[in-house]
Parts: structure tokens; sequence; C-alpha cells
């Protein structure tokens, strides 16, 4: 069983930054491909930021230059830098675990496993 707990969100005005974390609990972390998706009210869960099965990173057009995932394998954390954030992204962000069918890193379908989430709150 896979558990996933994200860290790091909170409230920044526009122009600032925060550092997601999601430490990943269960057993050969290093075979996931793991990603990050956001949701905010009303909208559809969208995928942000992912590793595919290759270890290649993919990035929404929104917030590519500006969000940086990365993945520590010896601590068993994923990253999620982000830069420059803007109003629209607010949401709550969610990491994902997947090993399963792979659809693509930015495809929910690809994932077995979520996290709870963390908010991100951006003020203009």
């Amino acid at each position: 069983q896979v558990q996933l707990v994200e860290s790091g969100g909170g409230s920044v005005q526009a122009g600032g930054s925060l550092r997601l974390s999601c430490a990943f609990f269960g057993y050969s972390y290093y075979t996931y491909y793991m990603g990050w998706f956001r949701q905010a009210p009303g909208k559809e869960r969208e995928g942000v930021a992912g590793f595919d099965v290759s270890g290649r990173r993919s990035y929404a057009d929104s917030v590519k230059g500006r969000f940086t995932i990365s993945r520590d394998n010896a601590k068993n954390t994923l990253y999620l830098q982000m830069d420059n954030l803007k109003p629209e992204d607010t949401a709550m962000y969610y990491c994902a675990a997947g090993a399963g069918v792979y659809y693509g890193a930015l495809i929910a379908k690809s994932y077995n496993y979520w996290g709870q989430g963390t908010q991100v709150t951006v003020s203009s």
C-alpha cells in the first residue's frame, strides 16, 4: 500500500514562491512515476508537472518556465518548486504516484495513488 503526504502549501502574493513536498510511504518509490496535479474550485483537476516512465519531465503550458518538478529517490520525496506565482495558480495541489497503465505524465488516470492535497493561495 502507498501513502502520499503533501506539505508546503500556503498563501503568498503574486510573484512569490512556494515549494511543495510529497512524502511517499511504501516500497520501491523509485519504480513509480510521479506527478503533481491541481484543482481550483469549480474546475476539473489538471496535470501540472510529472515524470514519465523514462524519467523525463513534463509541464503544463501554463506553468512552463515557472514551476520545476524534482524527486529525491533517497528520501522518497517529490518536490514542486513554484516561482513567479500568479493568482490563477490558486488551487488545491495533489501529489500522485503510478505504476500501472501509463497514459501520460499529466493524465490523471495514469495514477493509482493520490495524496490529500495542500492548498496554495496566491493573492494579487
